[in-house]
Formats: C-alpha cells, structure tokens, sequence
C-alpha cells in the first residue's frame, strides 16, 4: 500500500483522554500527528511491501498506521506498558503489525524479527540515542537502514563531519547519517520546545573500525571526550586513570598530537590509537 494512501487522522488528545492517559514527559512522550510528515518519513524510509520494519515508541501508533499500510511485517516496540491498551485499540484492523511491550535495550532484535532482514524506524528521545543504536547495530540480525526521529540539534551534532562528538563518532563508525527532514515543534503533541529532524542512516557493511576494535575505540573514545574542553593528553589520562607519560607515547605511536582534542579527531585516527592501545596491551 503506497504510504500517501488517505488514513482517517488520528485525533491523539482524544484518544489519550478516552484511556486516562497523559503524555509522561519523563519519557519523552511527544506525539507525531502531522499526516504529511508521517507520510514523509516513511517515503524517507524507502519502506516497501517486501520488507520488515522495527519501530521503536510507538505511542498510540500514529506512524505506525502507515508503516504497516506499506510494509510486509511491523513489529512494534513500546516502553510504556499505560499505552499499549490504546495503540492495540488503534491497531486493531492492522494484522500485519505485532505489539511488543517492553524496553528495546534488554530486548534481542534478531529474536524479535525472527532472524530476517528489516530496517528501524523510530521517535525517539534523545538520552538514548547512542545506546540504542550501538545495542540495534552490535545484535545478531542488525537492521540494514535506520531513520530516527530526533531533536533538531542531536540530529546535526550526529551528522557533523568538521566537529565531532562522542554520539557522532558512535553512529558514523557504523554508516553514513543524513538529514532528511525537517520537522517544526507544531507537528507533535503536545509541541516540544525545539523542532525536530528526521535523519536516516545507511549502514556500511562493515564498521569502519575492526569489529574485534570496537570495544577499545569506544573505551578510548568516552575517555577523550569526558573532559572534552582539555587536551586529549589530560583527557585520556584522566579518563584512562593512566599516566600523562603513557599516554603520550601512545598518542605518538598513533602518530597524534597529544595537544588535540576529541573532537579534532577522525573516526580512522580513533581506529588507529585502538590499534595502538591493543598492541601495547598485547591484545592484537
């Protein structure tokens, strides 16, 4: 079914004073009810009726709506067990979406699809951004595209390439992010302060560092940026509980000038100061 197809809009307010409910703040509770960006996301998300979608808050289902009108299977995961009774309510002639009740981080992807090719789709806040993606892409089944709704200036820190950021760095390794829409606070309810972006992100077949690597740049990544105003020499040593003198051999050995900072450095130089680490500590 072509996402464009005419859905009913989905009066949000209504449905949440029909089962008690209120937006929790704490969980980052704001609706997505503009139907032309709902539409616009799943175009974005190139979803097809072949294919398997995760989607991740689903809320009351707003976008899911569309989403199982243009895909082969959804699976929907929920956090806030309060909502589920309404997004089965709003769901109930949809038989190709499966409602899961529960945290995506202590959930198995590949087990949730059943070990076939899918992709994400989700709204989500962004405190979790970086654990979800590094839990989504490190699972046995990972998807093979993602396209996150998020805060306007989350989704540019992650797309920035002249300055990085830890979150940046966390997601780049594993694909290419781009921004693909733009979403005004009035879109949702109730309204955010800030607008939203969706940004979609496809994944290389490989991380750009070695899988075996992975741990040890993100060790050595979360160090160099916890004090990311100081020098990465401070930083790591810092960060590390190392010696100044330790870590400057190592940054040489890498071939990086101790006086830079975090977000100076490319995703390959932090691959090659993991290189560097292991090989000092006898692991590769």
């Amino acid at each position: 079914m072509d996402p464009s197809i005419n859905l009913p809009p989905l009066k949000v307010p209504t449905i949440l004073r029909e089962f008690g409910l209120r937006p929790q703040k704490s969980l980052g509770q704001n609706f997505l009810i503009d139907s032309t960006a709902l539409e616009n996301i799943v175009r974005a998300a190139e979803v097809a009726p072949t294919q398997n979608v995760l989607e991740i808050g689903p809320g009351v289902g707003s976008l899911t709506r569309y989403l199982a009108g243009a895909a082969h299977k959804v699976v929907a995961v929920e956090l806030d067990s309060a909502l589920v009774p309404a997004l089965q309510s709003v769901l109930s002639d949809w038989e190709n979406v499966s409602i899961i009740q529960g945290d995506i981080l202590d959930l198995d992807p590949a087990e949730l699809m059943q070990g076939e090719p899918y992709q994400v789709v989700a709204n989500i806040p962004y405190y979790i951004t970086s654990a979800l993606i590094r839990h989504l892409l490190e699972s046995g089944n990972p998807p093979q595209r993602l396209v996150l709704t998020i805060q306007k200036e989350v989704a540019e820190r992650i797309c920035a390439t002249d300055k990085y950021s830890l979150l940046a760095l966390s997601i780049q390794v594993y694909g290419k992010p781009t921004t693909v829409l733009h979403i005004p606070a009035g879109a949702f309810y109730p309204p955010p302060k800030v607008d939203s972006k969706v940004i979609r992100i496809d994944l290389y077949d490989q991380p750009l560092v070695p899988v075996e690597h992975l741990d040890t740049f993100f060790k050595l990544a979360k160090a160099g940026f916890s004090q990311k105003r100081k020098t990465l020499l401070n930083a790591l040593s810092g960060g590390l509980g190392v010696s100044k003198d330790d870590v400057r051999a190592l940054l040489t050995r890498a071939a990086i000038d101790p006086q830079r900072r975090a977000e100076t450095l490319q995703i390959h130089e932090w691959g090659n100061l993991a290189e560097a680490f292991l090989k000092e500590d006898g692991r590769s």
